[in-house]
């Protein structure tokens, strides 16, 4: 093993991931299942088809406590966290003073605390961000001793319910204390595929009996990186680091929906004047579907151009979308070409690729609202 690889982290199913043949690569610090046997295709189609195992134990798993968790929050993001109700989670973004996204992060009302999940290559920077900001305020706790797993897929809901009855009848951004085989699990109804399913988050000590309980089931394969990234992105949905970042706003990335009409109205969040007057007078680029002609895919970096030829922004992520059966990305552009069925050039390996901007998602979410 080479000193990179040794200084990586490993998950608490990473034994696991050996023992099923996994390609394992350098992700956010961590050694990581790219894909297994089966391979990226086949386990994208099997996630769309049936159910996909994914460990996302890499990521942070935050508590937040104080007199009002809520309130503290909302002063670093733009979401509605007061009005969310217990059991009832949400989409939200760190913000900087210029309005870019410095994570973006999911936000649950746990009762007696607020539970963050925060993506894993931020982490550190997050809790680091939290604790500045909101001491006096609120106490922020890494929960470095649970592991987090995602079930995704149509048929996600009857393997869960076998294990977990009540999770049938959770609806979509739903929390639940529950028990698994005896050992107590947190169960959510959310994901990042577009498909239905759930978000299991346990004890580290529990993750690989919960694993494989759920593996021996008929309809689950485990799935890694690859299908993880080719099913956001079929689902349009980004990837921090890539399709947003510190650089862009709310606004820019077509992220308006993450911003209430109570917190437009107060603001109170960081960058808000920047992206109150986006909302108002319109942002400059905007993020964007894009649908290539026919079979050659456009990477992240690829140039967009204009009908006459000139830059008009880059492609942020793209492959070929096995469900939709052709190439997909998305990407930023100016303002002006960012309607739907806009026509577009890549420059791909130096040789210009028509294209249009597309709607997103390029396939129809399937989450399960009862």
């Amino acid at each position: 093993m080479t000193e990179a690889a040794s200084a990586l982290k490993t998950t608490p199913l990473h034994a696991l991931h050996v023992e099923l043949g996994a390609r394992m690569v350098p992700f956010a610090g961590y050694d990581m299942p790219v894909q297994y046997p089966l391979g990226i295709l086949k386990e994208h189609q099997h996630t769309r088809e049936k159910a996909g195992l994914f460990d996302v134990s890499h990521m942070g798993q935050v508590r937040l406590t104080g007199e009002d968790p809520a309130a503290a929050l909302e002063t670093l993001v733009p979401g509605d966290i007061k009005g969310l109700a217990r059991g009832r989670m949400r989409y939200t973004l760190f913000l900087n003073e210029q309005g870019g996204i410095l994570d973006d992060l999911m936000v649950t009302n746990a009762g007696d605390h607020l539970f963050l999940v925060v993506n894993a290559a931020c982490k550190e920077q997050d809790v680091a961000h939290l604790r500045e900001k909101l001491a006096g305020k609120a106490e922020v706790e890494l929960l470095d001793d649970l592991a987090l797993m995602a079930l995704q897929g149509p048929m996600a809901a009857a393997v869960m319910a076998r294990f977990v009855p009540e999770a049938a009848t959770m609806k979509f951004m739903s929390y639940l204390p529950a028990t698994f085989k005896g050992v107590p699990v947190v169960l959510t109804r959310s994901g990042y595929t577009g498909e239905d399913g759930y978000e299991i988050s346990c004890d580290k000590a529990d993750a690989e009996m919960i694993a494989r309980a759920l593996l021996a089931e008929a309809e689950v394969e485990a799935i890694g990186l690859g299908a993880r990234d080719s099913l956001r992105l079929e689902a349009g949905l980004c990837l921090y680091g890539h399709d947003i970042d510190t650089t862009t706003t709310p606004v820019e990335g077509a992220l308006e929906w993450t911003l209430p009409k109570r917190r437009r109205a107060e603001g109170g969040f960081p960058g808000y004047d920047i992206i109150h007057r986006q909302l108002t007078e319109g942002a400059t680029r905007r993020r964007v579907g894009i649908q290539p002609d026919g079979r050659q895919p456009a990477r992240e970096h690829t140039e967009i151009q204009d009908a006459a030829g000139n830059r008009i922004g880059e492609v942020t992520s793209g492959g070929f979308g096995p469900t939709a059966g052709a190439p997909v990305a998305m990407g930023y552009v100016d303002i002006a070409n960012s309607a739907v069925d806009t026509p577009l050039t890549l420059v791909v390996r130096g040789k210009p690729l028509a294209a249009r901007v597309a709607a997103t998602p390029f396939v129809p979410q399937r989450y399960y609202r009862g």
